[in-house]
């Protein structure tokens, strides 16, 4: 197992530190190629003077990991806001659209405003706060993981309480992705409704 490089996660918050910035906040979200559940965005300002050995791009940890670090984050946050797109919004504006609105919710529902925001990916928003995208970003950045982090936690957890109401569909194990297991069940039983129609077209009409 590679040490955790402090160095790296804190490169782009150190440049942006010595530029002037105080509170730098990370975005990310969750939930963008599922068939059936909302999109989820964490916005976070992470302390950076005592951070949290361990915080990466959420898909590289554990379940386990990622729970334990998401409490962590989440005690420790400067400041954090969590924002969900429904998955009827998604089909009316397109998921491209729900996420951008989703990570402009999240930063502006923050109690603290941030100086300089930092998303994961090739996002720009509409917000009037400087702000740079940074491609994989959730492993570049320590304030973008600790997001990609809070968000996968909370959307799993959704997840898991959809599964209890729509138990046919496996959502605990499949999160809403496309399984062979999870189309074979939307032939047999249809859509439910959190499925994200603008999705599911090509499966309900084969």
């Amino acid at each position: 197992m590679k040490p955790y490089d402090v160095d790296l996660k804190l490169k782009t918050e150190r440049e942006l530190i010595l530029g002037g910035a105080r509170y730098i906040c990370g975005v990310d979200e969750v939930g963008r190629g599922p068939l059936a559940g909302p999109v989820v965005c964490a916005a976070v300002i992470m302390p950076l003077d005592d951070i949290i050995i361990g915080v990466d791009d959420s898909k590289k940890l554990s379940a386990k990991k990622r729970a334990e670090l998401s409490e962590k984050i989440l005690k420790n946050a400067i400041a954090c806001n969590i924002c969900r797109i429904e998955p009827q919004e998604i089909d009316d504006i397109n998921i491209l659209q729900a996420t951008r609105l989703c990570m402009k919710n999240a930063v502006e529902g923050l109690e603290i405003a941030p100086d300089y925001v930092i998303t994961d990916g090739n996002m720009t928003l509409d917000i009037s706060v400087p702000q740079r995208s940074i491609v994989k970003g959730d492993a570049l950045s320590y304030s973008i993981g600790a997001a990609s982090i809070v968000a996968k936690v909370y959307r799993d957890g959704l997840m898991e309480e959809y599964d209890a109401l729509y138990p046919q569909y496996g959502f605990k194990k499949n999160v809403g992705y496309g399984t062979a297991e999870h189309i074979a069940a939307i032939k047999a039983f249809g859509l439910c409704p959190i499925h994200r129609r603008s999705f599911t077209k090509k499966i309900t009409l084969s």
